[in-house]
Parts: C-alpha cells; sequence; structure tokens
C-alpha cells in the first residue's frame, strides 16, 4: 500500500512541476498561459510558480515522511478546489486555464487516495 501512497504523491509533485518550472525559466509564462513574461501579470504567475515548486517540495515531504501527510493534503484540496471552483465561477473559460483545470480535476483521483490514506483512520475508514 505504500508504495501506491508514494506513487500518488509523486503524481500529485508531477502535474505541479510544470507550473513551477516557471520559476527557473520566466519565457514559460507565455508558452504556458499566453501571458508576456515581464510585466506585472508575468510577475504574478512566476511567483505563483514559486508556490507550486513550494507544493512540489510538500509532496516529496509527505512522499517519505508520513507525519507531513496530513497538513500537505490539506494545502493541496485548498490550492486545487479553489482554482476550479474559480474556474467555473468564472464560467469555464477556454485556452490555458481549461488545461489548467483539466490537470487540476485529473490530480483529484490521487489527492482523494492519499487524503483517505492520510485521514481516513479519523474518519473510520480505511485505505
Amino acid at each position: 500500500m505504500e508504495l501506491w501512497i508514494k506513487l500518488a504523491w509523486a503524481t500529485l509533485a508531477l502535474i505541479h512541476l510544470s507550473p513551477a518550472a516557471v520559476v527557473f525559466s520566466p519565457d514559460l509564462v507565455n508558452r504556458l498561459y499566453g501571458v508576456p513574461a515581464g510585466g506585472g501579470i508575468g510577475l504574478l504567475l512566476v511567483h505563483r510558480g514559486a508556490l507550486f515548486a513550494a507544493l512540489v517540495v510538500a509532496a516529496m515531504f509527505a512522499m517519505f515522511d508520513p507525519a507531513a501527510r496530513r497538513v500537505v493534503v490539506v494545502i493541496f484540496a485548498i490550492s486545487m478546489l479553489a482554482f476550479l471552483l474559480l474556474y467555473i465561477r468564472a464560467g469555464m473559460p477556454s485556452g490555458a486555464l481549461r488545461t489548467i483545470a483539466l490537470a487540476d480535476v485529473i490530480g483529484l483521483l490521487p489527492l482523494a487516495f492519499v487524503s483517505v490514506s492520510a485521514w481516513g483512520n479519523q474518519l473510520g475508514v480505511r485505505a
């Protein structure tokens, strides 16, 4: 079971790796989001990349440290669910935002798995 849990965490890290790469290559802002790398919006998207880098690091911690898993589940759930709710509220626009939403929807499956694994005992559910 632990191997599947680690693979789920690795999947979550991988999903968030592409937006995290913006920190190291700001030119990706234009390719990923269709926004010029310079200027205020570009700067915010690079900062967003730094936050995604933090998510990748957190997933790596959770992969190898079961004590970190509960808090990391909460952080990932807030990030992914908040974006999906905002995306729906915005009318589910096409383009780069749809790709991000699709990645988050795909990520809900491993997130659900690690959530049950981390919180299942408290909820009376076994992973």
